[in-house]
């Protein structure tokens, strides 16, 4: 079979390479944040996470090898298997930390929450490309886009995991916004989000009203509920302009800095090297967030328009949140770093979110 020429002439390079540097900073920092402490045991996570990275350029290379057109015309099939999955996890799933997230698939976790991201992007991309006005949503034309995003996110919330089941909104609402919202319903939205926030605070597990009473005054319990933002903050501030070095970060290596291998791994690495290597990986993040943009703007289909905008939106979203957590600028949720937090799960649901991306511009000029 010929190979379109034009497929191989529309290749993001740029994802590719931004994808490969964020996944060799990963493998070093996650290095680092296991192996930093001399007199434990070393460990073998940063294996783990390379074999991890293998998996996730397979997905990556199944993201972008088959037309994302297709994935307009299964994207309720593959919504619908999100929804059982999360199901499931209620049900059965692998309880860990206090939640249950996690089916147990012979030797492999897999955490259902992270498909239903990309299935609810797929899903309103879909709708909405059928449905794209150029005066903007009214109520009424949303109700069906709320049921798409409201029943993962109240699956979630109930295993639970309100940092998952935020990103899900907030990529729905990105997309929403996107496909532009007539005015007195964007208002009228935001009106009702604000008259809800007080009822929601009744339904939040008492840890999850700690965690953000702690982002509102971090001294409040600093040997307790504060004392993660408190580490954090101390590591990224002792980092200076250049760091302390490779494994030389105190913070990390005396274990004072808490889940340094998962959410709060830029803690490490802003310790390490400092003020110039967080701005390193922002730039690189900065890049792989303009180029995906780069690409819904290139495209030339409604649906692979929006599909573009949601999944760089899930990016977006994480790095924000998660580097906004550990700085203390936002409530800890749980939510990793993109390409640099040790996961399995969030790690390939990334790439093949970058795979897609390289699929709408590879496609760009294919109508069918």
């Amino acid at each position: 079979m010929m190979v379109d020429r034009r497929l191989i002439k529309n290749f993001h390079w740029g994802l590719l390479a931004a994808t490969l540097a964020l996944a060799a900073m990963g493998v070093i920092t996650l290095y680092s944040a296991v192996n930093a402490d001399a007199t434990a045991a070393p460990s073998r996570l940063h294996l783990k996470q390379m074999l991890w990275y293998v998996m996730g350029l397979g997905a990556m290379s199944v993201g972008f090898s088959v037309n994302y057109k297709t994935l307009e015309r299964w994207a309720p099939f593959f919504y619908g298997i999100c929804v059982l999955m999360l199901v499931a996890v209620l049900v059965m799933g692998q309880i860990g930390g206090g939640s249950r997230r996690w089916l147990v698939l012979g030797p492999v976790f897999v955490q259902p929450s992270e498909l239903a991201k990309i299935a609810v992007a797929l899903m309103l991309a879909r709708h909405y490309a059928k449905e794209v006005t150029t005066r903007g949503f009214v109520l009424h034309e949303l109700i069906w886009p709320m049921a798409i995003t409201g029943l993962p996110f109240l699956l979630i919330v109930r295993q639970p995991d309100l940092g998952t089941a935020m990103l899900v909104l907030l990529i729905a609402l990105s997309m929403t916004f996107f496909v532009k919202i007539e005015r007195r319903t964007a208002i009228g939205i935001f009106a009702f989000g604000a008259v809800a926030l007080p009822v929601l605070w009744h339904f939040l597990k008492g840890y999850q009203k700690e965690r953000i009473l702690t982002f509102l005054d971090p001294g409040r319990d600093p040997l307790g509920a504060g004392y993660h933002i408190i580490q954090s903050k101390i590591a990224i501030g002792s980092g200076m302009l250049t760091g302390k070095g490779f494994l030389k970060g105190t913070q990390n290596a005396l274990s004072f800095l808490p889940e340094q291998h998962t959410d709060f791994i830029f803690s490490v690495l802003a310790e390490e090297w400092g003020f110039a290597g967080g701005l390193v990986l922002l730039v690189v993040f900065l890049l792989l967030l303009l180029w995906g943009l780069s690409v819904a703007a290139e495209s030339r289909d409604p649906f692979g328009i929006i599909l573009a905008v949601g999944l760089t939106a899930m990016i977006f979203w994480h790095v924000t949140i998660n580097i906004g957590m550990v700085m203390g600028l936002m409530p800890v949720v749980g939510v990793p770093l993109p390409f640099i937090s040790y996961g399995g799960s969030s790690l390939i649901t990334t790439m093949l979110c970058v795979g897609l991306l390289i699929n709408i511009r590879m496609r760009r000029f294919i109508a069918d």
